[in-house]
């Protein structure tokens, strides 16, 4: 497992890198991938001294306020989405679910769609408010799902899922009533609930990288026992495994994760579906490396999402939640169609 660790994880992470230059380097002014690294390393203490600077004021300001910042975030919010993903599959057993089936999505929405209604967006924390107050919202999202799930001291998967729909849908409702009493706001709601990266500094990726650290290594360190849990929920709880819990504090954990993404991004689905199941295909069902690898692969998604975002109908920008859909609709329904023939054939 640790050779296939380094051999993926090594591939993953060159292609992470060359992904980032390439989505740094590209815009209205194209930068070369070695004045990229140059100004990077630059500003890194003990190495920076050794390089002289040979390019323009303006190109650093590109690097290092408009774009690295941009492009990290969406690492960010990529890895995060995907890691939550593969951890709810894993816990419910199911391919098709992801950080969204439980409503967190619509729950931070909600919370972000009353703040920019009334204009409360820098009210208490400054640009902190925003995503705080989304942040809030999806995780008391996440305590009414389980509530409303809960039976008899458990928590039964489908139950759990049936939760989070009536969720999504009452929340969603609130989220198109806000956006349809409003005038001044509409496009700002509009926009968030679609989803994007522009505008955001160094803050937001300062807000997001301690969840995304912290959920990594918890969730990673976890593996085996997403191990156990994808053998069936009896099968672990003969092992001496405590189910009922332990589902419940992974799915708080990637749930927390989703709704600490989408505080700063917007509603963006379908990255905890696509990328999760493309790690396994390749890979196969060991959490050990499907962990990590999601991290990887949700990056790198999500990187180059954005750069079609903003290059395709550049200078318009399309909702980056738009773009992950035209990705994750068609894969979505590929999979419902292999688990329909997979359920013919049993059938048989």
């Amino acid at each position: 497992m640790k050779t296939k660790l380094a051999g993926y994880g090594t591939i993953g992470l060159a292609l992470l890198f060359i992904t980032l230059l390439i989505c740094i380097g590209f815009g209205s002014v194209p930068l070369p991938a070695g004045e990229i690294v140059a100004i990077m390393l630059h500003r890194i203490p003990g190495i920076g001294n050794l390089i002289t600077p040979d390019w323009s004021v303006s190109s650093e300001q590109i690097v290092m306020q408009v774009r690295l910042p941009r492009v990290l975030l969406g690492m960010l919010v990529g890895a995060s989405l995907s890691v939550a993903g593969a951890a709810f599959q894993g816990v419910l057993r199911n391919p098709l679910a992801d950080p969204f089936t439980l409503g967190v999505s619509s729950g931070s929405a909600v919370g972000a769609a009353v703040l920019i209604f009334f204009g409360w967006q820098f009210s208490v924390a400054g640009v902190f408010t925003l995503p705080l107050v989304a942040f809030f919202t999806g995780a008391v999202t996440l305590w009414i799902v389980m509530w409303l799930a809960r039976e008899n001291g458990k928590i039964p998967i489908e139950s759990l899922i049936l939760s989070g729909v009536v969720m999504q849908s009452f929340l969603g409702a609130i989220v198109s009533f806000l956006t349809a009493m409003s005038k001044k706001t509409i496009n700002e709601i509009m926009y968030w609930t679609m989803g994007s990266l522009s505008l955001r500094g160094w803050s937001y990726t300062a807000i997001l990288l301690p969840y995304l650290a912290l959920g990594v290594l918890f969730l990673w360190s976890r593996s085996r026992t997403l191990n156990l849990l994808a053998l069936g929920e009896r099968e672990a709880a003969h092992s001496g495994l405590n189910v009922e819990s332990t589902k419940l504090i992974i799915l708080l954990v990637a749930t927390l994760m989703t709704a600490a993404a989408v505080s700063v991004s917007g509603v963006i689905g379908f990255v905890g579906l696509v990328v999760p199941h493309m790690i396994r295909l390749i890979t196969g069902p060991d959490y050990r490396l499907i962990i990590p690898l999601s991290a990887l692969g949700g990056g790198i998604f999500m990187m180059w999402s954005d750069l079609a975002a903003r290059s395709l109908l550049a200078p318009t920008e399309i909702p980056l939640g738009v773009v992950t859909a035209f990705v994750g609709a068609p894969f979505f329904a590929y999979l419902l169609y292999r688990k329909k023939k997979a359920r013919e054939v049993n059938m048989q």
